[in-house]
């Protein structure tokens, strides 16, 4: 049976327009801008095909060039979904100039067939290589499975094009794209089977980022955006066997806004929600980036200093409630204050509860003293 190009490019246009129909269905109204860029690219590879197959008729020239202009979009919003799923990418504004060269080059060189062959396909094999290099080294957790699949279909693409850019530039046996050479074929049909492969990559990276999203929110505070009692409690765990293994000195602060429930009566949730949210924040500027934060629940926070002994602490209470004083007079209208119990590590404490509740226990001194102040367990 002989394989015809023109029909392997129409099942793929099919093919693909029937997945960005399907996509918006499967995935829904609540989408990462990962996802969205990653419909786009689908329904640009689509359209991309459909110029290429409609240009054998009619408008060879425009149709042509909107094709390639169409497919070095559709990599370029991969390239953004990656971005989105494994932070920055090398070679951005390389894959841009690129994203924006291929079509030029392709419609100015239009009436030298081996130019134009040669530099639309040249110039899409660099962009499949850079946007295949982009699934390398994530900056985030990002599962290897769906990268090594995805990398496997962009590598595949980027090499049978710049074969067919080789042929077409360099020989006479690549007059048209429907021409049925072996390597012609060869790149339909691979470029099918990439389409079905990556598309399975791209779904489950979506999955994947979709279970990421559901795992942080079941560990954040909503109206703060810190940590919640199960993530400070899953995270600190980990902290604490890090302090243990590398013999460091690990410090635990509890902290409890005063007076809270006079500040809801007297001034309304609203207040009561903004004096959470602004203690949130300057816990968070006077953090340093290895220390953990959460609320724990109510006005109610807890603090992990790795590195930190009790000096570093109390040095931490002081500035934390200079701020305090400071900010909540000037955006609140009145002066916010809180009580503080410290503990350090001891030698036997091996869970995280054993050192929080002499923490906590600190922290009932300092309320029964008259709050305000910082208790340090002994």
């Amino acid at each position: 049976m002989s394989l015809d190009f023109l029909t392997l490019m129409a099942v793929m246009a099919a093919n693909l327009f029937m997945i960005s129909a399907v996509l918006p269905l499967i995935m829904g109204r609540d989408l990462s801008r990962a996802a969205r860029h990653v419909q786009a690219s689908l329904l640009l590879q689509a359209l991309a095909w459909a110029a290429i197959i409609a240009s054998s008729s009619l408008w060879d020239q425009a149709l042509s060039t909107l094709s390639i202009a169409c497919n070095a979009a559709a990599q370029w919003m991969l390239y953004r979904a990656l971005e989105e799923w494994l932070g920055p990418r090398p070679l951005r504004r390389v894959l841009l100039a690129l994203v924006v060269a291929a079509p030029l080059g392709y419609t100015l060189g239009f009436d030298h067939y081996a130019w134009r062959v040669g530099w639309a396909n040249g110039l899409m094999a660099l962009i499949l290589a850079i946007v295949a290099r982009a699934t390398l080294y994530p900056l985030v957790l990002a599962d290897l499975r769906w990268r090594s699949l995805l990398l496997g279909c962009l590598a595949t693409s980027a090499v049978f094009t710049l074969a067919r850019g080789l042929l077409g530039a360099f020989t006479d046996q690549y007059p048209s794209f429907r021409t049925p050479h072996p390597v012609n074929l060869a790149a339909a049909l691979a470029t099918n089977v990439s389409l079905v492969l990556g598309t399975v990559a791209v779904l489950v990276a979506w999955r994947y980022e979709a279970e990421q999203r559901l795992r942080t929110l079941a560990m954040t505070d909503g109206l703060t955006g810190l940590l919640n009692r199960r993530g400070f409690s899953s995270q600190g765990e980990n902290l604490l066997s890090h302090a243990w293994r590398h013999r460091l000195p690990l410090t635990a602060l509890m902290l409890d806004l005063d007076h809270f429930k006079s500040i809801n009566d007297t001034h309304g949730h609203d207040t009561g929600d903004r004096a959470l949210q602004l203690f949130a924040r300057l816990l968070n500027d006077t953090c340093r980036s290895g220390d953990l934060i959460a609320r724990l629940g109510g006005e109610e926070f807890g603090v992990l200093m790795l590195h930190n002994a009790a000096a570093a602490g109390a040095s931490f209470d002081r500035r934390l409630r200079h701020r305090l004083h400071d900010a909540s007079a000037a955006e609140l209208g009145f002066v916010l204050d809180y009580s503080a119990g410290m503990a350090v590590l001891q030698p036997g404490e091996a869970s995280l509860a054993m050192l929080m509740a002499r923490a906590d226990g600190a922290l009932y001194e300092a309320k029964t003293s008259g709050r305000g102040r910082l208790m340090a367990a002994a």
